[in-house]
């Protein structure tokens, strides 16, 4: 090998860790064997890769070893990084499919608690409005902002209870009652202040009197 044996590595670019096994060989040949390792690689694949042997004498290793183990390391090289980035992307992904599946099952149990507690708060006022209890069962109606997906049945049944009851100010109840006014007296008073009419014959007789 020239002086330029290192350089050459080097100029190689490759990501890893290189081993070199030199071994004998028969009739003046040396066997090299040449493996990339990539221990930041989590992929169980990369043990897949095998290692490079190139077979021959030292003469013509030294012409054309780096020739032949270029193409070859590079590729080995670049595989087990992009074997790298997608382990780490893989990794990644079941990350967010973990928060994606808890975030989830969150707002799922929340759901399911609040559709419990709406169950119960309307099964309540059902108790208090069968109890003949109207201005109970209108004070258990559960708030429609709590429970926005049931906020036009519950003003609905909140209107319904009202209907039944009139609530005042002071949380009494006012019951609506028809004031009875007295009959009317249709009877005419007679005017103290009219004479009765004389008598047209009173009134001849005493002209009669006179004459005589």
């Amino acid at each position: 090998m020239n002086a330029n044996f290192f350089n050459q590595i080097a100029a190689l670019n490759i990501t890893g860790d290189l081993h070199l096994t030199i071994s004998k060989g028969a009739e003046s040949n040396m066997i090299v064997s040449v493996m990339l390792q990539n221990e930041q690689c989590a992929d169980s694949a990369k043990r897949l890769i095998p290692p490079f042997n190139l077979r021959g004498t030292a003469r013509e290793l030294d012409a054309g070893f780096f020739e032949k183990i270029t193409t070859p390391l590079q590729t080995a090289s670049g595989l087990m990084v992009n074997m790298e980035a997608f382990m780490k992307q893989l990794e990644e992904a079941k990350k967010q499919s973990a928060m994606v599946k808890e975030k989830a099952d969150k707002e799922k149990k929340a759901k399911e608690e609040r559709e419990k507690k709406y169950k119960e708060a309307m099964q309540k006022v059902d108790e208090l409005e069968k109890e003949g209890r109207f201005k109970d069962a209108w004070m258990k109606v559960p708030d429609p902002s709590v429970f926005p997906q049931q906020a036009e049945t519950i003003r609905k049944r909140k209107s319904a209870l009202s209907g039944k009851f009139v609530p005042d100010l002071f949380g009494a109840t006012q019951e609506v009652t028809a004031t009875e006014q007295p009959p009317e007296d249709n009877t005419v008073e007679e005017n103290p202040d009219d004479e009765p009419m004389p008598d047209e014959d009173s009134e001849n007789w005493d002209d009669d009197n006179e004459a005589e």
